[in-house]
């Protein structure tokens, strides 16, 4: 009824007929005793299946009934621990699509190719402890990282959230449980964001001296553009730029203070009359917020005389594609993130304004600017979509006469 086969190895299988099929299964012993023992037990109980004083249940695996005298009804199925790769994988695809921003994407991947190098891409998250938590924290705080500096707390910080958020989202699709072991973890200190600063005294502090150029860089970082400064530098870029977006995307970026995602998102349907809508991804979390600017005259004239001259579609800073050598298209088409870079760039290339580094110094600047000229800071949140007392803090000194009335309530 039942007999048995070894293979090459040693081990021994046991196969027999049941019910008009053929069965084989493996015993996992080389034992030749112990799998002679097995092939009886297993004729026994086929024999009482036969005489009915066992019954195999409709929906059980047939060799393993017999096999474990009727303790199982279905093949012993080790599963698989959850690793980092496909953890992260469908973590991201599971995204929708528009919910974060895609410089936000962009950065939880490069954190996740960080976590991926340190612990392996087979690492079985399950088992992810505090202590491996910290090794990682340590690891990572002595490797190199922006301007040759030693990877900082901030920057580790927020490759850990990037885990714990991959971690969270396992937990609530059922493929992992518990909390995530951050509890206790030590990182290094986080570096303070510097106040924001003119060019004037920036230049003055690198005409002292003894800076590297790391800290060079910083400087430029925290540069503000009075209200003269930026009138020029829009007068450089409206006689430099070589698509007819650019300049109305200059003049709408520093009279309101836009993120350049915000900007990329601006449709034309957003200007009503005297004020012009943002859409916001970052301030409320889990929602498509909006705030509202008012129209400066400036930004109205330039906006009227560009809508007049657009060349279609819904969004704000449509271009229409030229040909090129790996992407062909048919306009418009909205201004994509990395073109929006790559066009502020340009028409500051070689010029005095190439310091400054990016669309976010426009920003820096129209909240600097409305703190000097007295505007209340709860109208510059407002304006700009603030909800971090860190940020106010790089403009707070700005407001004229404030913190000089606050002292003279103390000591008169």
């Amino acid at each position: 009824m039942a007999w048995l086969q070894a293979d090459p190895s040693g081990n021994y299988h046991v196969s027999f007929r049941f019910g008009g099929k053929k069965f084989k299964r493996s015993l996992r012993t080389k034992d030749a005793a112990s799998a002679e023992g097995r092939r009886l037990r297993l004729e026994e109980n086929i024999r009482l299946v036969e005489s009915g004083r066992l019954a195999i249940p409709s929906e059980a695996d047939v060799p393993t009934f017999l096999l474990s005298d009727g303790k199982l009804n279905s093949k012993v199925v080790i599963a698989t621990p959850l690793t980092l790769d496909p953890l992260f994988d469908a973590y991201f695809e599971a995204i929708s699509a528009g919910s974060l921003e895609e410089s936000t994407v962009r950065c939880q991947q490069i954190h996740r190719r960080h976590v991926e190098k340190h612990f392996g891409a087979s690492f079985p998250v399950q088992r992810i402890s505090l202590d491996d938590l910290q090794s990682y924290v340590t690891s990572r705080s002595r490797q190199k990282g922006l301007r040759g500096r030693n990877v900082g707390g901030n920057t580790i910080g927020k490759e850990i959230e990037t885990f714990r958020a991959a971690w969270n989202w396992g937990v609530d699709a059922a493929k992992l449980q518990g909390e995530f072991p951050k509890k206790g973890l030590r990182l290094p200190k986080q570096i303070e964001m510097r106040t924001f600063q003119t060019w004037e005294e920036i230049e003055r502090q690198i005409e002292q001296g003894n800076l590297t150029d790391a800290e060079h860089a910083d400087l430029w970082d925290c540069l503000f553009l009075t209200l003269d400064e930026i009138g020029e530098l829009l007068k450089h870029v409206k006689e430099t730029a070589r698509q007819p977006f650019i300049y109305p995307m200059f003049v709408m970026a520093a009279h309101t203070g836009a993120r350049r995602s915000e900007l990329i998102r601006s449709q034309i349907a957003d200007f009503n009359g005297d004020t012009v809508t943002i859409r916001e991804r970052k301030r409320v979390r889990g929602k498509q917020s909006m705030r509202r600017v008012p129209l400066s005259i400036e930004l109205r004239q330039v906006m009227d005389q560009w809508f007049a001259n657009h060349p279609g579609g819904a969004f704000t800073f449509s271009q229409v594609d030229v040909v090129r050598s790996k992407k062909h298209g048919k306009g418009p088409r909205p201004v994509t993130r990395d073109e929006a870079h790559d066009h502020f760039k340009r028409p500051l290339a070689g010029s005095k304004w190439e310091n400054v580094k990016g669309w976010h110094c426009f920003r820096h600047s129209f909240c600097s600017n409305c703190a000097m000229k007295g505007i209340d800071q709860r109208i510059i949140d407002a304006w700009v979509g603030h909800t971090t007392a860190e940020m106010r803090r790089r403009y707070r000194h700005l407001f004229p006469n404030s913190e000089k009335q606050a002292m003279s309530l103390v000591f008169g």
